[in-house]
């Protein structure tokens, strides 16, 4: 039994767990499927090298894990190996519960949060390895009483953002989203069961917030990928609405079962018929189907598949007095021209407010442990910090040369 396997990451290089557990979980069918769910959604159709996975940003997530743990071990701080361990499950499944094209398609398909998937399917890889994860799970709920644990899963300054920057930096090509993942990392510490970052790492954090900031309108937030996923997510929209009706669309099982699908959170979670179709479903349903259906009969169906698989994508402005001027003339000659109802053109004309928060207090501050033992939270110590939502309203309309 080769449980000791070694991963080549392209970033941090040689990658080895010490707990078997890791590596039995990796090796489940449901952690796999994560090879077949991009990180990135459509971040390629702009940047060619955004093509990795939620699995290599699960392992290296998890690489960092261990790194912050045992420098925090090495501060002195008691982690037990359960503790340990725990903390490294969690962040390994923490993405467990992403469906097709990840935040794309969230809230499309079924109407989940893939936190809340995560923690199913977290419960039901515990039974099927007959292992308890019941800290983990704790841990990743935040319901661990040392916070500390769950801070490094998800919070201000966690190893999941630490990856996702790197990573995405690393494949996108986009400079501006490197970060000091090691400094940071080195600078960490615990006062009262809370991470705290020491004051030699404040000029890292900076960088990391500016880091993040310019990814998110830089390359998540991209306005032709944003186009992108709107069209995928009208085409999402149009092959439920077809289904629901009952025309035929060319589509696996597993999928058919979701554009099928009526209730609510509750309803949903239990049956048990959608976890296991849950767990089946990934990015190849959703492009099999697209591939499938440029001939559909369904002119608004095809004509959408058509245009993501050629990358004929909509226009897209920044909603102001002018471009929504513009925007509701030509919605206007392309509904005259195609005999669209109001439902129908929405599928080619929409709009969509994006927000992000620099530094979001409301899930509170990254804590500065400054040399005199004194905790400072970030935002008094650095006045110039955009605490405030930055927003853009954008629309996508179809291309005169499209009409």
């Amino acid at each position: 039994m080769n449980k000791k396997k070694i991963f080549n990451d392209p970033i941090y290089g040689l990658i080895r767990f010490s707990d078997e557990i890791l590596y039995d979980i990796i090796d489940h069918p449901y952690f796999q499927r994560l090879r077949r769910i991009s990180q990135q959604a459509l971040s390629h159709y702009v940047y060619p090298g955004a093509l990795h996975t939620r699995f290599q940003h699960a392992i290296g997530a998890t690489h960092l894990m261990t790194r912050a743990l045992d420098t925090l071990r090495s501060k002195g701080h008691v982690i037990s190996d359960q503790e340990y361990e725990s903390a490294c499950i969690a962040i390994l499944l923490h993405d467990i519960g992403h469906g097709p094209f990840s935040h794309a398609l969230e809230h499309t398909l079924v109407d989940i949060h893939h936190e809340e998937i995560s923690l199913q399917l977290m419960t039901k890889i515990g039974e099927e390895l007959a292992y308890d994860f019941s800290m983990a799970i704790d841990i990743f709920k935040g319901s661990y009483p040392r916070h500390f644990f769950h801070q490094l899963v998800s919070g201000q300054i966690d190893v999941d953002r630490m990856d996702y920057l790197t990573r995405d930096s690393f494949f996108s090509g986009v400079a501006e989203g490197i970060i000091g993942y090691d400094r940071i990392i080195t600078m960490m510490n615990v006062v009262d069961d809370f991470l705290v970052i020491e004051e030699k790492g404040i000029y890292s954090i900076e960088k990391f917030l500016m880091a993040r900031r310019l990814m998110y309108w830089q390359v998540y937030l991209h306005k032709t990928v944003i186009a992108a996923e709107t069209m995928l997510i009208s085409i999402l929209k149009r092959a439920k609405h077809l289904s629901i009706v009952g025309i035929d669309i060319p589509s696996s099982d597993e999928l058919n079962y979701f554009l099928n699908l009526r209730g609510d959170e509750v309803q949903l979670s239990k049956d048990p018929n959608f976890l296991n179709n849950y767990v089946r479903l990934d990015d190849t349903d959703i492009l099999w189907m697209i591939k499938r259906s440029i001939h559909h009969k369904d002119m608004i169906f095809s004509t959408l598949c058509n245009n993501l698989l050629d990358r004929k994508l909509p226009k897209v402005t920044v909603k102001n007095d002018e471009t929504l001027s513009q925007f509701y003339i030509n919605r206007k000659k392309f509904q005259d021209l195609h005999h669209l109802t109001n439902d129908e053109i929405s599928y080619f004309f929409s709009e969509k407010k994006e927000v992000i928060f620099p530094y979001d207090v409301r899930s509170g501050e990254i804590n500065m442990l400054m040399k005199n033992g004194e905790i400072v939270p970030y935002s008094i110590l650095n006045t110039y910090l955009n605490t405030k939502a930055e927003e853009r309203t954008f629309l996508f309309f179809v291309r005169d040369n499209q009409s």
